[in-house]
């Protein structure tokens, strides 16, 4: 049985000598890291890097030939739109967990793997193999498969690695966004603390996306929360924002660290115990939050962006009896089942629809077809290179689209 890829079969068809070949190699200026194409035969394009590291630097537009026919048990797929995660960028740094496998229809040789972007997007499917069911042209799907490589305008992708998305009642970004965030929201609210209508809640990182996507979730369970920020000039909008979202209270980590706290969280709650934490900083605050914590709560980490330890009192464990949980969204859509995640998917998705879960403040990045991949490449690094400074206060969508 041949394990060369069905795509690199047609690519290597298609290099030709002299104009009409593809130069698949990498240029020398290991600054720029870019990726010589020619345009001649391409139809595609996707965002790449051969080598972890800074991804101002590492990152380069590619172009590529337009897909073959889908091999059976697979789909064709058109990248709709695809955000850029922070967990993206740790990706591109070799500082995250999961590790990406190099895109072997890109690839021209082993010396030269070439990785995709992106771990999460919509695509619309184009193209059905033999033995597909349940999923036909113009369809909406989302990945599962860990670090997919969503930062493209097309892929092959097995059936088993997608999920259809219904299209009715929500919008591309929405669907764009469904399968990382929310449901991180969701299983972290529903797997841990079996809590009830009228319950407390406290998370830090609040105005996170996933922050957010907790409050809407437990305001629509009729939980309450208690939510924590940093201070910042537009702190005040921030907070208000948050509550319209249906933040029961919004407090800034200065004030966590205040002594009259306690008092207050006492007076808000009626003296109830708080049986959930929600922990995405690590650090300090979270110290000074688990001590809000009540007997027998849980506290549940899904990201440390102070870079600092988690350091939590004996006391609590002893005396409070708190149980402390990991929790790894790529972890559960592994140990999960198709019916499971795709019961998740709906679960969502009706919570969208009835406009009880809103989708993240987002700004469309959009590579054009028009552009040169050095052009692109220009782009994307100037992207990453602000959003690694912080200079983006919204979700960013990239929109890669086939190249003319």
């Amino acid at each position: 049985m041949s394990l060369v890829h069905p795509c690199a079969r047609v690519l290597a068809r298609w290099q030709r000598p002299c104009q009409l070949q593809h130069a698949w190699r990498l240029q020398s200026n290991v600054s720029s890291n870019t990726f010589s194409t020619s345009s001649v035969l391409a139809g595609n394009r996707a965002i790449v890097y051969n080598t972890n590291g800074d991804p101002a630097r590492v990152l380069s537009a590619f172009s590529f030939p337009e897909l073959p026919p889908p091999p059976p048990n697979t789909v064709n797929i058109r990248f709709l739109l695809a955000p850029i995660n922070p967990a993206d960028i740790n990706v591109i740094e070799g500082v995250y967990p999961a590790k990406p496998e190099p895109d072997v229809s890109l690839s021209q040789a082993k010396d030269y793997p070439l990785f995709v972007g992106g771990n999460e997007g919509l695509g619309k499917v184009i193209d059905v193999g033999d033995g597909i069911v349940g999923l036909r042209k113009d369809d909406w799907v989302v990945m599962t498969k860990a670090q997919s490589g969503t930062w493209s305008s097309a892929k092959n992708v097995a059936m088993s690695d997608v999920l259809k998305v219904p299209k009715q009642g929500l919008s591309e970004a929405q669907a764009a966004t469904i399968t990382v965030n929310p449901p991180t929201a969701y299983n972290m609210l529903h797997d841990f603390a079996q809590l009830v209508e009228g319950d407390w809640i406290v998370q830090n990182g609040a105005n996170s996306a996933v922050g957010q996507a907790v409050i809407q979730i437990a305001a629509a369970k009729g939980y309450k929360t208690i939510n924590f920020i940093r201070d910042r000039d537009d702190v005040g909008m921030l907070k208000q924002h948050l509550k319209s979202l249906g933040a029961t209270h919004v407090v800034t980590y200065d004030e966590l660290a205040e002594k009259s706290l306690r008092a207050k969280v006492k007076t808000w709650t009626g003296g109830k115990d708080i049986r959930l934490g929600l922990n995405c900083v690590s650090g300090k605050t979270t110290t000074l939050m688990a001590r809000l914590l009540g007997n027998n709560a849980h506290l549940v980490s899904y990201g440390a962006m102070s870079k600092e330890p988690l350091s939590l009192p004996t006391s609590l464990f002893i005396f409070k009896n708190l149980t402390c949980h990991g929790f790894w969204q790529t972890r559960w859509y592994s140990d999960k089942s198709s019916e499971q995640r795709q019961e998740l998917l709906e679960t969502l998705t009706a919570l969208m629809r009835d406009g009880k879960l809103q989708g993240p403040n987002c700004e469309v990045l959009t590579i054009r077809g028009t552009e040169s991949d050095a052009s692109a490449s220009v782009k994307i690094r100037d992207l990453v290179a602000r959003l690694g400074q912080g200079m983006y206060g919204k979700k960013v969508l990239l929109k890669v689209e086939e190249t003319v």
